[in-house]
């Protein structure tokens, strides 16, 4: 099967002008006809059966039932909502109202209310059910099967039907696939002006994103329209109707769910706010709020909008006629009535009156025909597929014919179509609409399978943009990188640009986290200052502190895990306090402290929150504990790491998915000052043993991951005495075993002569060559027995083992040559010699760890 070709209107009006009536499926191809009358015609000529029967335009009869019957009987809203879409839809395919009592289960009791009643009301389909064409007028019909039963009752015995089909083949145009929704958008944007939008269409899926992409490009371009938002897209009935529900929401209502309410009110609150509770956030700025919470149980609807429109020195007159239309504007506004309301608004389009000028936006299930010389279809994915009613009385068969039907006529409007795609959306494959599969002969799960034309976005300048004004000054050099920003700009360098224009909400687990190293800092320098009992008062400090950011429910489960992490915090402290000097740096110490303000002592000690900015590396960074001259330490309230996931995560080539540069980063600068000595960098995680400690089982052991820096090469440190001395006695058994057979210089000449590998994974390690000729040195010195073959497998897995949970001095010194060249790259980029990329040195950046999502498109480099 392949798409069957239209025929033109000028071909339908051709051979339909004779006759004295001509009945079509939709308005716009009545429309179209109409245009081409080319004498005069009595009365209509092209017309749907709907209009022809009501006399006027088609109304929303569902809505004016739904309404009739809410005010007429006792049913509730949704019941009422239920049977009138049964009856209409049965009234529809069956011919008459009366029809849906024929089956059992929809013929309740609620249902023969609103028969009854819409019996008595003057619909269009009541006027299509007692409306007859005279006999003896000429009938053409277009499209017969497009007709439900309904609007064929109307027909005379005798008329002639139009096939708006060929019997041709229709040779499509390609698919243009883009990269993104905004990228589509573009392609209109490009094409249409104020003067030749009267002769463009957008055919799109109303509820997909495309809808408020085209309806905001256009505005913002200065472009007319029509076809698009509704009485519920309008901003200020949106923010009317989120200030109701708001308002009846709790207490755990976040900043940042009602923000867009907030600016339409006129109440500008800091991003740092957004994850904070709403109503018990202590600003100037919401008092208005606060007091319309508190006062709306006992407001009604009238009143609510007066309010409304006080403090945005606006109008809303159409809400205010609408509520009237429901009967809620004298009721009170609870939970309840704020239900129905935005029920009713969801299952019903409320009229609007347009300007019916400009671009024209149609939905892609309504109308299959549109009047424009250019047609854009958008998507074309599975959105724009009919989902077929469930109910006994429609035949599914007859139903999917004439929805395919449709889609071919709607697929060839216009003298030139372009049908515009996306062959990947969030990395999954877009599926083409259902009809394809139907309408094309040949194999395909998305567009790049079919005839298709790959485009990259055009970047165009629509207006002058933002005034720019040049200085006359050189762009500062970043001369250090912290761990945080140096993690960030390896997985996208754009997510790193954005993090230093773009301000953040502060985060639960900063606060938590903060405060916690703030009482670490606090113990060291004070520890006279807190007793087992005196925990108990810091941890309701730490819950006064993040309560704005907890559900109510919370509350205890948190004061239980601040008081337990507080108290593995001591125990770590006072089993291990620090040691020796602390770090040197220029510049120690720094920020203040939640707990000296709280007991009003200071902090002076050279131990904790060291900060460094070593500009001869590039690096810079905050210790939150110098635990002894060669030991660093830093707390943690996330979830335990191994070593290995450490080192892993801090792999260079190619960098790690989930980049993290702490721990060699802060070995790199304390190696400045202990040059030619064992370090230790610890991370301390106080809440890995929550659960074992509230059972009476905890150990801070489990509590701790430590990296060690060796001031040696891999190469060194294995060829070592003491490295020898673990393969005798504490790698696995059958390593013991085939070493303890050898001599030390043996395994030290075997290491001179062949080089160790450079790989990091297991199976290549064992496979290679230097694996190899070791079982086979080992052999000849011990003999050919399978525990030897199986011992040398041991000893590569303990040294490489060694490799992935330490550092050395070369990972340290390409490590530094690493930061050196990324220094240089950002500051090339900040110069302004080319762009911050999306993509990071490992390719795509984990969206998980970008900060600054909504700002960074996603799949593209640039």
């Amino acid at each position: 099967m392949s798409i069957t070709r239209a025929k033109s209107l000028d071909s339908l009006y051709e051979e339909c002008k004779d006759f004295d009536l001509v009945l079509v499926p939709d308005a716009p191809m009545a429309s179209a006809l109409n245009r081409r009358l080319d004498q005069p015609h009595f009365g209509p000529f092209a017309i749907p059966p709907r209009r022809l029967a009501a006399r006027r335009r088609e109304q929303a009869e569902d809505r004016l039932a739904f309404l009739e019957i809410i005010e007429t009987t006792d049913l509730n809203w949704k019941e009422t909502s239920y049977v009138v879409g049964n009856i209409l839809q049965c009234w529809e395919y069956l011919g008459t109202a009366e029809a849906v009592l024929d089956y059992d289960q929809f013929a309740t009791k609620a249902t023969h209310t609103a028969v009854d009643c819409i019996a008595e009301m003057d619909t269009t389909s009541t006027r299509l059910t007692e409306y007859s064409i005279d006999a003896d007028t000429s009938v053409a019909v277009v499209g017969f099967k497009q007709l439900t039963e309904l609007e064929r009752s109307i027909l005379p015995p005798d008329y002639e039907t139009v096939d708006p089909f060929t019997e041709e083949s229709f040779d499509h145009p390609p698919f243009r696939i883009l990269d993104s929704p905004a990228a589509i958008v573009d392609i209109v944007l490009d094409t249409v002006t104020p003067e030749n939008a009267e002769g463009v269409a957008v055919v799109l899926d109303a509820a997909s994103q495309y809808s408020s992409l085209i309806e905001s490009a256009l505005e913002a371009a200065d472009i007319p329209y029509y076809g698009g938002p509704g009485f519920t897209d309008d901003a200020r009935h949106r923010a009317f109707l989120q200030l109701l529900r708001s308002a009846h929401t709790g207490r755990d209502t976040r900043v940042g769910d009602v923000r867009p309410l907030l600016t339409q009110l006129g109440m500008p609150i800091d991003i740092e706010h957004d994850e904070k509770r709403l109503f018990d956030l202590d600003r100037s700025e919401v008092d208005w709020l606060h007091e319309f919470r508190d006062e709306i149980r006992s407001s009604t609807f009238e009143e609510a909008i007066d309010a409304y429109e006080g403090v945005t020195d606006t109008t809303i007159d159409a809400f205010r006629d609408e509520l009237s239309t429901l009967g809620l504007l004298d009721e009170a506004v609870t939970e309840q009535a704020v239900d129905r309301l935005e029920f009713y608004l969801q299952s019903y389009e409320v009229p609007v009156d347009r300007e019916n000028e400009g671009v024209l936006l149609a939905d892609a299930k309504s109308a299959a025909h549109v009047d424009r010389a250019v047609v854009f279809y958008f998507g074309l994915d599975e959105g724009w597929t009919h989902s077929s009613p469930r109910r006994p009385w429609v035949d599914r068969g007859q139903e999917f014919e004439r929805n395919i039907r449709q889609f071919q006529l709607l697929l060839q409007n216009g003298v030139d179509q372009y049908y515009l795609v996306q062959d990947t959306a969030g990395g999954t494959p877009v599926t083409p609409c259902l009809y394809f599969e139907e309408l094309i002969d040949e194999e395909f799960d998305r567009f790049s399978d079919l005839n298709s034309l790959q485009h990259s976005r055009a970047f165009r300048t629509t207006q002058d943009g933002f005034e720019r004004e040049p200085l006359d000054v050189s762009p500062e050099d970043v001369t250090a990188l912290s761990q945080s920003s140096l993690n960030t700009y390896v997985n996208s360098p754009r997510d790193y640009f954005f993090s230093r224009l773009v301000d953040n909400p502060d985060k639960e687990h900063f606060k938590e986290g903060n405060l916690f190293h703030d009482f670490a800092e606090f113990y060291v320098s004070h520890p006279d200052a807190i007793s087992t009992d005196t925990l108990d008062e810091v941890a309701a400090a730490i819950l006064d502190e993040v309560d704005p950011f907890l559900r109510g429910v919370d509350r205890e489960v948190r004061l239980t895990k601040y008081r337990v992490g507080l108290q593995t915090i001591v125990e770590f402290l006072d089993a291990n306090p620090p040691q020796g000097d602390g770090l040197t740096t220029p510049d120690s110490g720094w920020g203040e402290n939640f707990f000296a303000e709280y007991y009003d002592q200071p902090i002076d000690t050279s131990h904790t929150e060291r900060w460094f900015e070593n500009t001869d590396l590039g690096l810079k960074g905050k210790i939150d504990l110098v635990h002894s001259p060669t030991r660093l330490l830093d707390y943690k309230s996330g979830s335990k790491k191994s070593a290995y996931s450490i080192v892993k995560h801090s792999s260079l080539d190619p960098p790690s998915d989930k980049p993290n540069f702490q721990a060699l980063l802060y070995l790199a600068h304390q190696r400045t000052e202990r040059p030619d000595e064992e370090l230790r960098f610890t991370f301390f995680h106080f809440l890995e043993t929550l659960d074992d400690v509230v059972t009476g089982d905890g150990s801070l052991e489990d509590c701790l991951t430590t990296v060690t820096y060796y001031p040696v090469t891999y190469e060194g440190y294995i060829a070592r005495r003491d490295t020898f001395t673990e393969l005798q006695e504490d790698a696995a058994n059958d390593c013991n075993k085939t070493f303890s057979k050898v001599e030390y210089e043996e395994y030290s000449e075997f290491l001179d002569v062949h080089e160790f590998p450079e790989t990091r994974d297991k199976s290549e390690l064992l496979d290679s060559m230097f694996a190899r000729l070791l079982t086979e040195q080992m052999k000849e010195s011990v003999g050919d027995y399978k525990y030897v073959k199986k011992g040398c497998k041991q000893a590569l897995r303990h040294l490489l083992r060694i490799r992935n949970q330490n550092y050395f001095t070369g990972d340290v010194d390409v490590f530094e040559q690493f930061v050196r060249d990324r220094l240089s790259e950002l500051n090339d980029r900040r110069a302004g010699d080319e762009r911050f990329p999306v993509l990071g040195l490992g390719g795509d950046p984990n969206y998980r760890y970008v900060d600054n999502r909504d700002c960074i498109l996603e799949g593209g480099s640039r």
